[in-house]
């Protein structure tokens, strides 16, 4: 079975998880005069994780998710407006920020461009019209097919967002996807913004972990939510060792990853009943399924009957997610159950 639904499903090398073997412990709850904690290992990964983004500072957090929502709930308050995409992944799956019975924060959808990254001038017009406290944006795009922002644009939105006065998050769960798919480093995307939000344990490999990263004063205040929000841990070196293993090996692997989501979505062109994504970037491969007649779920069943896992995304489209362990051969194996299955229709 090859399994395409998400990078999520990276396993951890051998010498990656050796080194939670010899990983420098202790409890990254208690914090000192300075607002660390006691795990060396901890520490480690957070200042190197701030230095790869070009931050003052980071913490670590179990998911991205809980993440996110921390970096959202420390800079707003219940009843604040915030500029969201409405298929953005903090809007659309994590939610909790805008749930009535928890984040209270009011979403204001803005629009993607036909490149699917943020309209600038409809994000204008709503700064215009809107007491506007926080612009969240998603680099690389899940939900739009791993599309990246590239340094231009970054500038561009972060300039609009000064003259406004409101500060921008940007959720990079895949971020070295963009900077490896980009050929700029890490740090020249997060410029651009106030706060960065990536995971190891997507296509980095790490097997637990996302950081959050900004300037010193707002991880302080992060940090305070997180504890709020039931993050603190205690030993949390057995999660950071693999993730400094990550950061210092297997970044540019992630090239790999983006190839054959490429090799994929180029081999399909020919379909007759269903259309692939046409510019992919990154690692993420959507296939528009309307014409076939089946729905997401049907369309995914097909796909496993023959031996190939992937996930209904959007309405009306399927997701392929290319990551370290799916070899050359898997994709090509792919792109055959596709074309099999657009021929059977």
């Amino acid at each position: 079975m090859i399994d395409l639904r998400s990078d999520t499903l990276t396993m951890p090398t051998e010498e990656m998880l050796k080194t939670i073997l010899t990983a420098d412990l202790g409890d990254d709850g208690r914090l000192d005069e300075n607002e660390r904690g006691e795990d060396a290992t901890v520490n480690a990964l957070e200042d190197l994780s701030a230095s790869i983004t070009g931050k003052e500072a980071a913490v670590l957090f179990s998911s991205g998710t809980l993440a996110n929502t921390t970096a959202v709930l420390t800079y707003c308050n219940p009843g604040d407006r915030v500029l969201v995409d409405e298929i953005q992944h903090i809007y659309r799956s994590e939610k909790v920020v805008f749930d009535k019975k928890f984040g209270q924060l009011i979403p204001v959808i803005y629009k993607l461009n036909k490149r699917s990254t943020p309209d600038v001038d409809n994000l204008k017009f709503l700064m215009q019209r809107n007491n506007i406290k926080l612009l969240c944006i998603e680099n690389t795009h899940n939900f739009a097919g791993g599309i990246c922002i590239d340094l231009k644009e970054l500038k561009q939105i972060y300039s609009l967002a000064k003259e406004f006065g409101i500060h921008v998050h940007m959720d990079g769960a895949r971020l070295f996807n963009a900077a490896v798919s980009l050929d700029v480093k890490a740090k020249d995307l997060c410029r651009y913004t106030d706060s960065v939000m990536f995971c190891i344990s997507k296509g980095l490999g790490a097997p637990v972990g996302s950081l959050l990263c900004g300037n010193k004063e707002f991880i302080k205040k992060a940090r305070r939510t997180r504890k709020l929000l039931g993050g603190n841990m205690r030993q949390a070196g057995v999660i950071a060792a693999p993730g400094i293993y990550a950061l210092e090996h297997n970044i540019q692997i992630l090239k790999k990853d983006n190839e054959n989501a490429r090799f994929v979505a180029d081999s399909l062109r020919e379909l007759k009943n269903a259309e692939v994504q046409q510019n992919v970037q990154t690692n993420i491969v959507m296939l528009d399924i309307t014409k076939t007649g089946l729905t997401s779920t049907e369309y995914c069943a097909k796909a496993k009957e023959k031996g190939l896992w992937i996930r209904p995304a959007l309405e009306n489209q399927v997701r392929m997610v290319f990551y370290n362990g799916v070899s050359h051969k898997d994709a090509a194996y792919a792109v055959k159950v596709i074309k099999d299955i657009d021929a059977s229709l």
